[in-house]
């Protein structure tokens, strides 16, 4: 059956590391698809009928449903040729990348107090202080927040190091943390130590569980209100900004040496848990800073000084 074909499909991939949790649904989909026309093996024009299907058929959303098909039809094919490939590229259309915010020095700290502001209702010492410190380690670190909003009581270590387990692709990693970081994290664990419940997570809701990205987006979105962050800026800034920004004022440390972006660079990829330079530097953005590096490095070389 095809739809047997899938699952393992989908269960080889996700021990290598993929989560595929909208490219299951999609091949989950249309294998039922398929089965309802008597197919037993994936048919082009089967999936183009199937991609036509989905409650919003845009571009983009045909063009995920191919695209997440084809990928299983390569891998269906090498062991039965009865297999056809999907034009996975009929729907492609252009795609900007998004310009992150790279949040000023003054601006983080105008964050963390609204997020004090926002909180301070809260007869909780523990909640007035949720915020404040989940979006402080975050910019502090450069954490995921779906890793920050993950983290347990046993994977804040000893000697303040944290400890992420299966992240992105299924990675784990450590990340030690700076000496004022630690002191205030100490801070927030000794009143979340007050907090009696069966939930083990380091960040809690009012409810005494661990929270919602779509609560804490909404948190964050008001915290940027209160601030008053970029408030022209049709697109809003985002929680994911603050580990652009992270990476981008590291970078910004290392001066215009080779030798020295190169070390940093491999030890910012490991501490960020990305497995490849090139998904590092998709963080860096161009800033001030940057552009006078990159200028006098350029000044330097084309004097002859520069290597």
């Amino acid at each position: 059956m095809l739809i047997d074909d899938m699952q393992r499909y989908i269960a080889l991939r996700r021990s290598l590391g993929f989560k595929l949790a909208r490219p299951s649904r999609h091949l989950v989909s249309f294998a039922r698809f398929a089965a309802d026309k008597g197919e037993r093996h994936i048919h082009a024009q089967t999936v183009l009928a199937w991609a036509e299907t989905a409650p919003e058929p845009t571009p983009g959303t045909r063009y995920r449903r191919l695209r997440d098909v084809a990928r299983a039809a390569r891998f269906l094919r090498a062991e039965d040729p009865a297999h056809e490939i999907p034009p996975a590229g009929l729907y492609v259309t252009s795609k900007t990348r998004l310009i992150p915010y790279i949040y000023t020095s003054d601006e983080l700290v105008l964050i963390l107090e609204a997020a004090v502001e926002m909180q301070r209702h809260e007869q909780n010492p523990m909640l007035q202080q949720v915020y404040v410190m989940l979006f402080g380690l975050i910019a502090a670190t450069g954490l995921r927040v779906s890793e920050a909003l993950g983290l347990r009581l046993d994977d804040v270590l000893p000697d303040g190091i944290l400890r992420i387990l299966e992240a992105k692709f299924g990675k784990s990693r450590l990340v030690p943390l700076h000496a004022t970081v630690r002191k205030i994290l100490d801070g927030y664990l000794a009143l979340r130590g007050n907090v009696i419940g069966a939930d083990d997570h380091v960040f809690l809701s009012a409810r005494g569980r661990s929270i919602n990205y779509s609560v804490v987006n909404k948190a964050f979105r008001h915290i940027l209100r209160l601030a008053d962050i970029a408030p022209g800026r049709a697109r809003r800034p985002r929680i994911h900004d603050l580990r652009h920004s992270f990476a981008t004022r590291v970078l910004e440390q290392c001066g215009a040496g080779r030798e020295s972006i190169a070390r940093r660079t491999v030890a910012l990829m490991t501490y960020m848990g990305h497995s490849n330079p090139r998904y590092t530097y998709w963080y860096l953005q161009a800033t001030p800073v940057l552009m006078n590096q990159v200028a006098a490095a350029a000044e330097a070389w084309i004097a002859g000084d520069g290597r």
